[in-house]
């Protein structure tokens, strides 16, 4: 079966609906249709929205009439399954380009909280997958308007994506600069690396020699690793980030200026790693989990 689509998890939450509007606006970019899928045997009551006046209907039927109103020119497939939802969707993972799922957010704190089903998606999709957090808007995904520019039109963010040299996967470059690529925003490739302290070593003291000579070695390497990527993508703005310190304070600092974090997954590896794990809980941004040989 053909991977050429984008899949939605639809459960009636206002979460899966701003999730479910994310993956519309994706399908949008990158011309594919968007297959809308509700999963379980639990069809859960209809639930009104303030925003919408529609009469009261199943949570996949409310989802695709609110998407056709908003995105007139998407195909939009809706599917409803009684099979449970995490084998459902990762059934579905496994036909799709990209998977889109949302969260409950966290109501006026920085972050949000990762359903179970979400999370054991993540964890074992064989493709990428997207969380998106409630309350995500279109306008959050471009840059502030300024001279009148309507928020639709603004440039969009720029996409982070979080690099480990020693596993610099072809599958997850390829993700980032694609989708860079689709929006015309700047890639911004974020490596980190740690060392042992030396003894009587502060924060504030100046970098031992050894370990600047670590990073300027770290730097060639990545712009070797994102060469190729280069020439095949002439058009995109690529900025190099080689930064001390653990890969998951510094991707979640570059997630509040981005439209976009990707992080990569061992595709044989049980679960999740702890940074990816603490970026898909505390991410300002929606988080695009590839996962890689």
């Amino acid at each position: 079966m053909s991977t050429r689509t984008i899949t939605a998890g639809v459960d009636g939450s206002r979460a899966g609906l701003d999730a479910a509007d994310w993956a519309a606006r994706e399908a949008e970019r990158r011309r594919l249709p968007l297959r809308l899928l509700h999963a379980g045997t639990d069809p859960a009551a209809p639930a009104p929205l303030p925003d919408v006046d529609l009469p009261a209907r199943a949570p996949l039927d409310r989802a695709a009439i609110q998407l056709s109103y908003a995105h007139p020119r998407l195909d939009i497939i809706a599917r409803r399954t009684d099979t449970p939802a995490i084998p459902a969707l990762l059934a579905a993972a496994a036909e799709a380009e990209l998977t889109v799922l949302g969260s409950r957010g966290l109501t006026g704190f920085a972050g949000f909280l990762v359903g179970s089903v979400a999370l054991a998606v993540t964890a074992a999709a064989e493709r990428p997958v997207v969380l998106v957090r409630a309350g995500e808007l279109p306008e959050d995904e471009r840059m502030p308007a300024v001279d009148g520019t309507p928020p639709g039109r603004t440039p969009y963010l720029p996409v982070v994506l979080g690099l480990d040299l020693d596993r610099p996967a072809d599958e997850l470059l390829a993700y980032a600069f694609e989708t860079a690529a689709t929006r015309s925003a700047p890639l911004h490739v974020v490596h980190t690396w740690t060392v042992p302290p030396p003894r009587g070593y502060a924060p504030g003291v100046a970098v031992p020699g050894d370990v600047a000579e670590k990073e300027d070695g770290s730097l060639r390497v990545l712009t070797h690793t994102l060469q190729p990527w280069r020439h095949k993508f002439p058009e995109l703005t690529v900025t190099e980030h080689v930064v001390y310190g653990h890969p998951g304070h510094h991707l979640l600092k570059a997630s509040t200026r981005a439209g976009l974090l990707v992080v990569g997954r061992r595709a044989k590896a049980t679960g999740l790693g702890r940074a990816a794990h603490a970026l898909i809980h505390h991410a300002t941004c929606p988080v695009a989990v590839v996962p890689h040989s």
